[in-house]
């Protein structure tokens, strides 16, 4: 009987993860131009807005210490405040990424009173392109070196509606 019981609840266990793995989630409109990006670190949310309306949440993994502003360079923290999209790469060690402008003039400030290098190339990226298997299970804990992770599915659909100079703040 106790057999029973945990074949049964391994199996629905399987059935769950491959729920979660496999669902779909809803696409962006094909022609819908995101002008702002709000990132939430302590909710690990990326929220797209077009013409001041909020169109698409995301669930995100970010540094992998990711409570408290970047400071240094190597501190696993994602950046706190207002930068822009800088960059597009389509060809990334992280499969695509968008550059994020960090970091600012207070940002280098800040490390050079700490005698500490800023750090950069901060992004939000999909995931390595030898792990792309690992889809949505990525968001179960933060990976990054400072960086906002999304699946490469994600990561296409931002790419392709977000432009270079596109606003992002980043919050606690």
């Amino acid at each position: 009987m106790l057999t029973r019981i945990i074949k049964f609840v391994l199996v629905l266990i399987i059935l769950c993860l491959a729920t979660y793995y496999f669902f779909p989630e809803s696409k962006l409109p094909v022609y819908t131009a995101i002008d702002k990006i709000l990132v939430l670190k302590s909710r690990k949310q990326l929220l797209v807005y077009s013409h001041g309306k909020l169109i698409k949440t995301y669930t995100i993994s970010l540094g992998f210490c990711p409570k408290g502003k970047k400071q240094v360079e190597h501190d696993g923290k994602t950046p706190e405040g207002l930068y822009y999209i800088n960059a597009k790469n389509p060809h990334s060690v992280c499969y695509k990424n968008l550059g994020i402008s960090y970091p600012s003039k207070a940002d280098i400030l800040k490390a050079q009173q700490l005698n500490k290098p800023t750090g950069g190339d901060i992004k939000i990226h999909g995931l390595s392109n030898k792990a792309d298997f690992i889809g949505k299970f990525h968001r179960w804990y933060n990976w990054t070196d400072g960086c906002i992770g999304v699946t490469n599915n994600e990561i296409d659909e931002l790419y392709n509606h977000i432009a270079i100079g596109t606003p992002i703040e980043i919050k606690p």
